[in-house]
């Protein structure tokens, strides 16, 4: 009986821990894959346009320095979004 009850749980276990390892079928894992790293990209520019707005609050960057290194990352950061856009949009349809 205690073999059962360790088994039971054992393979509880595993269903619980290879549950993120499992996909959708319907998802092909290439679109999701690639949705991932631009959602990832997405996030790392914003914290790169927050980092140098705080180095320029804080006197670190001129304002020419900040303006310049603002509309560059801000470009980045739009050609990501219609990335992603176009990525999502595949990916529903």
């Amino acid at each position: 009986m205690e073999f059962v009850i360790v088994l039971a749980v054992l393979a509880a276990v595993v269903v619980v821990v290879s549950a993120p390892l499992r996909r959708a079928d319907d998802e092909p894992v290439g679109a999701a894959d690639e949705l991932h790293d631009l959602e990832a990209a997405r996030e790392a520019k914003y914290r790169e346009i927050r980092d140098a707005e705080l180095d320029h609050s804080t006197g670190k960057l001129s304002d020419d320095d900040f303006e310049a290194i603002d509309r560059s990352l801000r470009t980045e950061a739009i050609e990501i979004l219609h990335a992603l856009d176009s990525a999502e949009g595949t990916q529903a349809g």
